[in-house]
């Protein structure tokens, strides 16, 4: 009993949800030393859902093996290819399959719904004492995700905020480089080469809560994350920062994929039809993440984009890097406060 507390305080302690998968297997492991115990997590766009291995673990093993975060698209199996795996999502009950092993898959809930399967690998079947403790082990592994969610996203939109930003960002601006992708251009199917952050500011967004009110403008920031969530990539990280500023982090090979990426963003926001208000426009400035960049500074970056496009005609994507090879903007320069209502 000592053991399952221990394994329980360490699983409810994390604050970081990417050691999640790999605390909740390693507490599988060492709660049945089965063959093995794996996370496999759902991702991607309606209609091309794949399977993403989160952690897997072996008895024998060290530390937990998964799959590549720049793992090509392509390379993981589609949802169909793993057919009880499917069911199992699907049906959101256990599934046990018989042969040499006995292997039990069991659905790995969030507050959003099933998002995943546990799979478990042992030499004899469980028993029900045993699928009873995982079932309960899953409840809190459920709960501590709705923790991490509810001090991590955005209450409006469920968008991730400022606080969860900072912390990726430092990750990202401190990891090597990734592998260049197979297919430039390709965001859909090619691995990354790196990372870009985009700033998002809605075109008078001040006009509409003064002429259709607050709650309309609820509505559009709501709406508007919809659209964000629907234009970017599963691997992209999207943030509301508050008001009417929004933030996404891409993995793009370069300059040019973040460009096309941010502006198929801006015209679909202007093809968007928004109850009562209609039609809004959004500018956008991006920048390139450097090893070692701080938050603010790739932040300033990017809003000094922002304020150039607000002041040269707005609805449009406008690259820090761009502007200042063109003698537009000084990379030195700070921006200073700027109200861009």
């Amino acid at each position: 009993m000592s053991e399952i507390v221990d394994q329980l305080a360490e699983l409810t302690g994390l604050r970081d949800r990417d050691t999640l998968d790999v605390s909740l297997v390693t507490s599988i492991r060492d709660l049945l030393q089965p063959g093995s115990v794996a996370v496999h997590r759902v991702v991607g766009d309606a209609g091309d859902e794949r399977w993403l291995t989160r952690a897997h673990l072996d008895v024998a093993d060290v530390a937990a093996r998964a799959d590549s975060s720049w793992a090509d698209p392509r390379s993981l199996p589609l949802l169909a290819e793993r057919p009880a795996w499917q069911r199992c999502l699907q049906a959101a009950t256990e599934i046990e399959l018989s042969g040499s092993d006995t292997t039990l898959l069991l659905p790995l809930a969030s507050d959003a719904g099933v998002i995943g399967v546990v799979e478990i690998v042992t030499r004899q079947p469980l028993t029900d004492e045993i699928k009873r403790l995982l079932i309960g082990v899953l409840r809190i592994y459920r709960n501590v995700q709705g923790l991490l969610d509810y001090s991590e996203r955005d209450t409006l939109t469920g968008l991730l905020n400022r606080k969860s930003f900072d912390e990726t960002f430092y990750k990202v601006s401190a990891a090597p480089p990734p592998p260049v992708a197979d297919q430039p251009g390709d965001r859909r199917h090619g691995a990354a080469a790196g990372y870009w952050l985009g700033v998002v500011d809605i075109d008078h967004f001040k006009l509409v809560n003064d002429r259709f009110g607050h709650l309309i403008g609820d509505e559009v920031l709501l709406l508007l994350s919809r659209v964000m969530r629907s234009c970017f990539r599963f691997y992209d990280q999207v943030y509301r920062f508050g008001g009417e500023e929004f933030v996404v982090l891409l993995r793009c090979a370069g300059e040019e994929d973040a460009r096309a990426a941010l502006e198929r963003f801006r015209e679909a926001v202007r093809g968007y039809v928004f109850p009562q208000v209609e039609h809004i426009t959004v500018s956008v400035g991006f920048t390139d993440v450097r090893h070692g960049d701080s938050p603010n500074a790739a932040v300033e970056r990017a809003d000094r984009a922002v304020y150039f496009a607000k002041n040269h005609g707005r609805d449009q994507v406008r690259g820090h890097a761009a502007l200042v090879r063109e003698g537009l903007l000084e990379d030195d320069k700070k921006a200073g406060d700027i109200d861009l209502f």
